[in-house]
C-alpha cells in the first residue's frame, strides 16, 4: 500500500509540473504574509472570545458539575491559566473560517483554475465538521466519559479534579473529535490532486480500519475499548463519506464527464 500511494503522489507532483511556479523567497513571502494575518484573526478571535469567558467556564465546567463536582485550583495562576488557554482555543475556532481562507490562499498556486471554485465548499465543510466533531464530544463523549471513570471506575475514591487537568482532558476529547471528524477534508484533497481514488480507498479498507482505530486508542482520553471504539466509530463512517467524496472529485471522472460532454 506504501508503494502505490508513493507512487500515486509522485504521479500528481509530475502532472502539476506545469502550472506556474514561486520562487523559494516568494514562497516564503507568501508564508509570511499568511501567518501574519492567521495571526491577527487568532488574536480578534482571543478577545472575542475572552468577552464571554463566564458562560466559557460554565460550558466548560458542566459535564463535571452534572456529577456534582468542581474543578480545584491547586496554584494560584491556575485560573489565568485556564482563561488563556480556553479564550485560545475557542478564539481559534471562532476564527478558523477566516484563518483556512488564508490557507487556501497560500495552497491554490499549486491548483488548477477549475479546482480553486471549492473554495468555499471547502471552508464551509472544514469548519461544520469541526463543530459537528465538538459537539459530539461535548453531548455524548464527555458526559459518558466523567459518568465511566469517576462515578463507576473512581467510586470509592476522593475526588480531586484540577483545573490543568480537566482543562486538559477536556480539550483532547474536543479538539480531537473536531480533528478526526475532517476526515472527509483530508480525502477530498488527496482525491483532488489524484493520489486517491475511491477504488483505491475501497482496496485498501481493512489498512484504514487499522489506521483508524490506532489514531482513536491515541486521541482517546478514555483508556477503555468502548471509549476506543466511540471514537472510531463516526472515523469510519467518514470514511466511506470521503469514498463518495473521492468518487466525485478525482481527475479521471472529471475528465471522462468532459469527453462525454464533447
Amino acid at each position: 500500500m506504501a508503494t502505490e500511494l508513493a507512487e500515486r503522489t509522485r504521479n500528481a507532483v509530475q502532472d502539476r509540473a506545469e502550472l506556474p511556479g514561486m520562487s523559494l523567497m516568494e514562497h516564503l513571502e507568501e508564508l509570511r504574509k499568511r501567518l501574519f494575518w492567521s495571526v491577527g484573526y487568532l488574536f480578534a478571535g482571543m478577545i472575542v472570545a475572552y468577552a464571554f469567558h463566564v458562560k466559557l467556564l460554565y460550558a466548560i465546567q458542566k459535564p463535571l458539575v452534572d456529577i456534582g463536582l468542581k474543578m480545584t485550583m491547586t496554584h494560584p495562576t491556575d485560573a489565568m491559566n485556564f482563561l488563556i488557554k480556553t479564550s485560545a482555543v475557542c478564539g481559534a475556532i471562532i476564527a478558523s473560517p477566516f484563518i483556512l481562507y488564508q490557507v487556501w490562499l497560500f495552497i491554490s498556486p499549486g491548483m488548477y483554475s477549475h479546482e480553486k471554485k471549492y473554495v468555499f465548499p471547502f471552508m464551509g465543510t472544514t469548519v461544520v465538521l469541526f463543530l459537528s466533531g465538538a459537539w459530539f464530544g461535548y453531548r455524548y463523549v464527555l458526559p459518558g466519559a466523567m459518568k465511566f471513570l469517576v462515578q463507576d471506575i473512581g467510586k470509592n475514591f476522593t475526588h480531586m479534579i484540577t483545573i490543568d487537568d480537566y482543562t486538559g482532558f477536556f480539550l483532547a476529547v474536543i479538539l480531537g473529535l473536531g480533528v478526526t471528524f475532517e476526515l472527509p477534508v483530508v480525502i477530498f484533497f488527496l482525491a483532488l490532486f489524484g493520489i486517491v481514488d475511491a477504488k483505491f480507498l475501497l482496496k485498501h479498507f481493512r489498512y484504514a480500519v487499522l489506521a483508524i482505530f490506532l489514531l482513536a486508542a491515541i486521541l482517546c482520553p478514555d483508556p477503555s475499548p468502548i471509549g476506543m471504539c466511540v471514537f472510531a466509530s463516526p472515523m469510519l463512517v467518514l470514511y466511506f463519506v470521503g469514498v463518495g467524496v473521492a468518487f466525485f472529485v478525482h481527475p479521471d471522472r472529471r475528465n471522462r464527464n468532459k469527453a462525454k460532454a464533447a
